[in-house]
């Protein structure tokens, strides 16, 4: 298949547009699994971010005395408490569980009062933020170094309820993005290697589509050859005959009847030869017969032993039948075509046996199946030529040629017959020692 120019090229455009395909969905949903990763982690941070300010502003209200001024109780909740203007940093009481989130090296608490003016900072605060308040609830910030800030601001009252001030908690996102980035790399990394893996699978899977579609091209092109020679043939024979006729200056009556009946001969070959081709046909494209019948094998079987005698004792054979049941057996069917099949086997053995052999057909049944034998005592065939004896124009090149006058079709037709009729045609021989055909037909 590789070696078509044709299928090669058709095979390439699959796998690329295949592959092109799934790259585009595979980014996609790399892009969407990304979105959703940053986005949970976002809605994450800012629940913990809620959380923690939500517990420290209900605990720090209750302590507050006067508005903008730090109570010292406060330092027992809020770690590393630093005090614009003060050198020093109060020392930290024992951790309460509180103050886990705040312990975290990436968080940290500004405290402004009621002009927006820096009053104190806890945990690990970076000193590059600038002081600056703003009154929005939610804010990403950076700093002077580049590094990216989220945090939340809420107001502080009295436990009078007097306005006090306002209180930010914020935290670095260095860690989510830091993340992020190992999400984003993964995926950078993970989509080339899918992709190659892809283009690979692709390549290969459409190989494996296109191998039926290549086969029967290949039949289709060796049918359209041997077609058109088994035409030529006859076509080429009349042509010469009545080339011939034309060339003498006199014909009498004897000759003008001779090139007659030769191209009449040809004509008929011809005609034959069409009718068989245009059942093929007919065949491949339904199943069975439209109105299905019940067909009785023993009635045929008989009818054809007894028909075609005359052709047996003209070969000098002995045609016989066995029927080994004794009840009728029915197969649902065309009655025509089964016809059909048997005689082509039954018509087949005969050409194909010499003089004083023998062709039996047999009769019998297995398993709700019925079975058609056809055995001859003829030339046979070797084991290489079996798989191909059902092939359209096939014929074994030693013995079975156009001498017998047939067009190579005959068991290419009963093949397909038995399998319209959900059977099975098989065939069993060995050189020199005779030929079996095996037909199996469903009751």
């Amino acid at each position: 298949m590789n070696q078509n120019k044709l299928f090669n090229r058709t095979r390439w455009q699959l796998a690329i547009s295949y592959a092109a395909v799934m790259g585009l969905i595979l980014s996609l949903l790399g892009f969407g699994v990304y979105k959703a990763i940053a986005h949970a982690h976002w809605v994450a941070i800012d629940r913990e971010l809620e959380s923690v300010a939500g517990t420290l502003h209900d605990s720090l209200e209750i302590k507050l005395q006067q508005p903008g001024r730090l109570e010292p109780i406060v330092s027992e909740l809020l770690p590393n408490l630093r005090v614009i203007g003060v050198n020093g940093i109060k020392k930290q009481l024992p951790e309460r569980h509180i103050l886990s989130a705040i312990n975290q090296s990436f968080y940290y608490i500004r405290l402004f009062d009621n002009s927006g003016n820096l009053i104190a900072t806890a945990g690990t605060y970076p000193e590059e933020l600038p002081p600056t308040f703003n009154s929005q609830q939610w804010q990403t910030i950076t700093d002077s170094k580049g590094s990216i800030y989220h945090q939340i601001s809420v107001s502080l009252h009295t436990k009078n309820h007097e306005n006090w001030g306002y209180f930010q908690v914020g935290r670095s996102l260095q860690d989510f993005n830091d993340y992020l980035s190992t999400v984003k790399l993964i995926l950078k990394l993970g989509l080339p290697t899918a992709l190659i893996l892809v283009g690979f699978s692709s390549w290969w899977l459409a190989g494996l589509a296109m191998k039926p579609i290549y086969s029967s091209y290949r039949q289709i092109q060796q049918f359209t050859a041997d077609a058109a020679h088994e035409l030529r043939t006859p076509l080429a024979a009349s042509q010469a005959t009545v080339e011939s006729a034309l060339l003498m200056s006199e014909l009498d009556e004897k000759e003008a009847r001779e090139i007659l009946r030769t191209v009449e001969r040809q004509n008929r070959r011809l005609t034959q030869l069409v009718a068989d081709l245009l059942l093929l046909a007919r065949m491949d494209s339904q199943a069975i017969a439209d109105r299905p019948q019940l067909c009785c094998l023993n009635d045929l079987v008989s009818d054809l032993v007894e028909e075609l005698a005359a052709l047996a004792i003209a070969s000098d054979l002995a045609l016989t039948s066995s029927i080994r049941v004794q009840q009728q057996l029915n197969v649902v069917g065309d009655a025509d075509r089964l016809y059909r099949l048997v005689a082509n086997l039954i018509v087949n053995a005969i050409q194909y046996t010499p003089a004083g052999g023998k062709v039996t057909v047999i009769l019998d049944c297995s398993h709700q199946e019925a079975i058609v034998q056809v055995q001859d005592t003829g030339i046979g065939m070797a084991a290489a030529d079996l798989d191909r004896i059902f092939d359209r124009f096939y014929r074994v090149n030693s013995d079975r040629s156009r001498n017998t006058g047939g067009s190579g079709l005959g068991l290419a037709i009963a093949q397909t017959i038995a399998r319209a009729h959900r059977g099975s045609l098989s065939a069993r021989s060995e050189l020199g020692q005779g030929a079996t055909f095996l037909l199996r037909l469903p009751l």
